[in-house]
């Protein structure tokens, strides 16, 4: 079991494949995964009608005395407009990144980033429909951008790359390796590639 911890938050309107992707990958690496409720019920529902259950609501969470390795934000409309609007989530997005935490965010959710006033400095991407509401220092049209603790990347799509990429960010290169083959993920490259 790896000592990592990680803390993703889910709304309501989440984006399903952006969240259970990325808690898979994280979870087959042996990373202990926290799923939070931002929400005053355990179940939360994304965009797609899709219900999970999480393991703790986001009340619970003392973001004086918690330590995480890493917070993982899916996008999804209109999860990432009920994260934006959560002062609790903002706080803590402001805390842990004054601590230096990791930091991830995909599609639309490096938006609720700006929202809580963390992008400054760095360079992020995200879903392009995005691209205008969010003003980090410079905007990358690539699926992963790591800048500092900030970790973002583009969607749906790139959900899996996302999740082996938090896997080297928290400094789990082999688990990459390892579920990038088991999960034939380089299969899937290497075909789309001929």
């Amino acid at each position: 079991m790896s000592s990592k911890r990680v803390l993703v938050l889910l709304a309501p309107g989440f984006e399903e494949i952006e969240a259970v992707s990325v808690i898979d990958i994280l979870r087959r690496a042996k990373v202990k995964v926290q799923v939070a409720s931002i929400t005053e019920k355990e179940d939360v529902t994304g965009s797609h009608n899709i219900t999970l259950k999480s393991d703790v609501r986001l009340e619970f969470i003392d973001i004086y005395n918690d330590d995480y390795d890493l917070v993982y934000l899916p996008g999804g409309v209109p999860g990432v407009n009920n994260l934006a609007a959560s002062e609790k989530v903002l706080d803590l997005l402001r805390k842990y990144n004054e601590d230096q935490v990791l930091i991830g965010a995909i599609c639309a959710a490096p938006w609720v980033l700006e929202e809580a006033g963390i992008l400054k400095g760095h360079e992020a991407t995200s879903a392009p429909t995005f691209e205008e509401k969010i003003h980090p220092e410079k905007y990358a049209h690539e699926v992963f951008v790591r800048s500092g603790n900030i970790l973002t990347s583009r969607g749906a799509g790139t959900s899996m790359e996302m999740g082996f990429s938090l896997l080297e960010a928290l400094g789990l290169e082999e688990d990459a390796i390892r579920l990038r083959e088991d999960m034939q993920y380089n299969f899937l490259l290497d075909k789309k590639g001929k």
